[in-house]
């Protein structure tokens, strides 16, 4: 079985469950996801099986979509709603809808982020989360991430007058590696509230979105059925994002091997590219890192059956 399952990840469940169970039900050991949830995250989780493990990596680097809550007037140690409160502050009045759309727009671009402590970041060989269970709050590592876009849900925000706190839904656009949590804590504190993520759901990553998905329980239903295959997205899929150079007949065997090729004008860009013949997808190539004339395999993904 080769394929990527886009699965809905469910709340309580951790990235790692997920493949736990999706090894037991489709009988392999060579199952990985692209990207870790939060076990209070539900949501887009691709799942690559057999052969498709190999573009794990370049699924992961895809552009995510969330919806957000951020809930203004309080803070929590861990920046979502499941940590002990740290510091208040009450809303007399609620946020204006134009100053909301106009700090979100201040988002919008590359930003510089800073880890939670509640994290799984690793700093000097150890997880940031474990650092924080001790009790020390530690020197974090500075990230700079990429928000495509924030769009302010006017419809789903509200502002409650007994316990002076704001709710703002929020649907984000943004690159592999952003935390949302410190994302809204950082709206908050643009604000001049404390502030932490309410609530979150992924609903996209990539080309995939949560109208593919399928649940741990419809899995188990189409196992029984007898049709895996029905679950499963061809790989081509999950890097459908990259460029892709269209080889001749005669360099097909050539891709199959892994070997080196005489890099094609068109290719001017370090990024990875999908090599494919006829619309077959058989590798990710990209530019010879010591010889810039050349392009050389990354993952071979289509076996030479001769």
């Amino acid at each position: 079985m080769d394929g990527i399952l886009p699965l809905w990840k469910p709340k309580g469940w951790t990235s790692h469950d997920c493949v736990m169970k999706v090894r037991r039900l489709f009988k392999t050991k060579k199952v990985g996801h692209t990207g870790t949830l939060d076990p209070d995250v539900e949501g887009v989780l691709p799942i690559c099986i057999g052969r498709a493990t190999k573009i794990v990596p370049f699924l992961t680097d895809t552009t995510k979509t969330y919806q957000a809550e951020l809930l203004l007037g309080y803070s929590t140690e861990t920046e979502d709603s499941s940590g002990t409160i740290i510091e208040k502050k009450e809303l007399s009045k609620p946020v204006s809808d134009e100053e909301i759309a106009q700090t979100l727009s201040s988002f919008i671009g590359e930003i510089a982020q800073i880890p939670p402590m509640y994290s799984a970041v690793k700093v000097n060989g150890k997880k940031l989360y474990e650092y924080a269970r001790e009790g020390k709050t530690i020197e974090r590592p500075v990230r700079h991430v990429q928000i495509f876009d924030i769009k302010y849900k006017r419809e789903h925000t509200s502002f409650d007058e007994t316990e002076h706190i704001q709710r703002i839904s929020l649907e984000v656009i943004c690159s592999k590696g952003t935390y949302i949590r410190t994302l809204c804590v950082d709206i908050g504190k643009a604000h001049g509230f404390p502030a932490h993520m309410s609530h979150l759901i992924r609903t996209a990553t990539g080309s995939f979105s949560e109208q593919d998905t399928f649940t741990l329980e419809q899995c188990e239903q189409e196992i029984t059925a007898g049709r895996r295959e029905y679950l499963l997205a061809p790989i081509q899929k999950g890097v459908d994002h990259l460029p892709v150079l269209e080889i001749k007949e005669h360099e097909v065997g050539k891709v199959l091997t892994g070997q080196k090729l005489k890099r094609p004008e068109q290719i001017q860009d370090n990024q990875p590219f999908r090599v494919e013949h006829k619309g077959e997808l058989l590798a990710i190539y990209h530019i010879h890192p010591e010889k810039r004339e050349e392009i050389k395999p990354v993952r071979v993904l289509k076996q030479d059956e001769k």
